[in-house]
């Protein structure tokens, strides 16, 4: 078996495993990272949270900088392209003990963000890049930042390589590497080589994105790139118990038996529980409708609860629902090892007019800043 990287710290943190949760708009919300974290995750980040959104005092943007009582480091993952609005963002973020570390996205390739500059589209603007993570980690002090980032826009495209290097020399804590550009979005397979590439190149630590699905995935991933910890993003979708077969894995004990549908339910009430108490009742269980799917993919349900499921707005409902289900079911091992979430395949990423003119140029593009959160 391949020797477990080091243990991954962040600040005065050493995290119990080198193992983050990625952050997903719409699903890492403080309820399910709390669940994570009970499975064993490493490290839990906060959905995307803008910084335009931060100064200005949007009260959406501040509900999302939650945390649950115990939850250490409260990890904050912000979204910017204006270096000012991005070092004030972070100031506020120490001023007022808002977090304990603060990612930067840079890797989303979702088109509202991209067309617009931002995401996996502003490492290509090298000096703007360097401007924004510069003023974060000045602004940030003591508090460690941390890069997220992809390989590029696309094949013609790639960044990373030098992305990395500004963000060494800019004195982030570390870089993670999603495998994929932009133009992949989330389909086809992600290129490991690159992690490796980018570990090369790098003396702060460097942690892989992309395409794990199983505790062996991460295993293979370290063994094939020297990375010094796993992100792990959609792996994760309707299958939290991922960390604790993660942890089992890094140090070296036997893998938890596969789940058994009873097993999958006590998981899925202990998630709405925890998003009542975040949301209240109504809106806690419609935040887990978009779980339900994921959690009972490739068990035998009935197409009628399923549906029920779909619409369930109680905790009453949802234990009764569930009550229907034949429980005596083990998850299918290929469908445990099988993508889940966003599978959108290649397409041109949209990018402001004249965006891959002059790679050089250090302006803010017009109307870049989001004004809302979440991604």
């Amino acid at each position: 078996m391949t020797s477990p990287p080091a243990p991954l710290t962040l600040g005065p943190y050493e995290l119990a495993t080198p193992v983050v949760l990625a952050p997903m708009a719409g699903v890492t919300n403080v309820a399910y990272r709390q669940l994570c974290n009970e499975f064993g995750a490493g490290l839990c980040v906060s959905e995307m949270v803008t910084t335009r959104g931060l100064v200005h005092g949007d009260a959406t943007t501040r509900s999302m900088i939650a945390f649950s009582e115990g939850e250490r480091p409260r990890s904050v993952q912000l979204y910017g392209v204006d270096p000012k609005v991005v070092g004030r963002a972070v100031e506020i973020v120490r001023a007022e003990d808002l977090a304990d570390h603060v990612d930067l996205n840079f890797g989303c390739p979702v088109p509202k963000v991209t067309r617009k500059g931002g995401g996996s589209a502003l490492p290509f603007k090298h000096r703007l890049f360097a401007g924004v993570v510069e003023a974060a980690v000045h602004a940030a002090g003591p508090l460690p930042v941390t890069v997220k980032m992809r390989m590029g826009i696309d094949d013609d495209h790639l960044t990373y390589l030098r992305a990395g290097r500004i963000a060494e020399d800019a004195g982030v804590a570390w870089v993670a590497l999603h495998a994929r550009t932009a133009a992949q979005f989330y389909g086809g397979q992600a290129d490991w080589s690159a992690i490796a590439t980018l570990k090369e190149a790098l003396s702060v630590p460097v942690l892989g994105n992309g395409d794990i699905w199983t505790a062996q995935d991460a295993l293979r991933m370290v063994a094939e790139t020297g990375c010094d910890g796993v992100v792990v993003g959609r792996g994760c979708l309707g299958r939290p118990w991922l960390f604790g077969e993660l942890r089992a894995a890094f140090c070296g004990q036997p893998q938890p038996p596969a789940p058994h549908l009873l097993d999958v339910i006590d998981v899925m009430k202990r998630h709405a529980e925890l998003l009542v108490a975040a949301f209240g009742e109504k809106k806690g269980c419609i935040e887990l409708r978009k779980h339900i799917a994921w959690y009972l993919k490739g068990f035998s349900v009935g197409g009628e609860t399923r549906l029920a499921l779909a619409h369930v707005e109680t905790l009453s409902q949802l234990a009764d629902l569930l009550a229907r289900i034949d429980a005596d079911q083990v998850l299918p091992t290929e469908i445990a090892a099988a993508p889940r979430g966003r599978t959108n395949t290649a397409k041109r990423v949209a990018l402001p007019a004249g965006w891959l003119d002059d790679p050089d140029e250090l302006v803010v593009p017009t109307g870049a800043e989001l004004a809302h959160s979440g991604g």
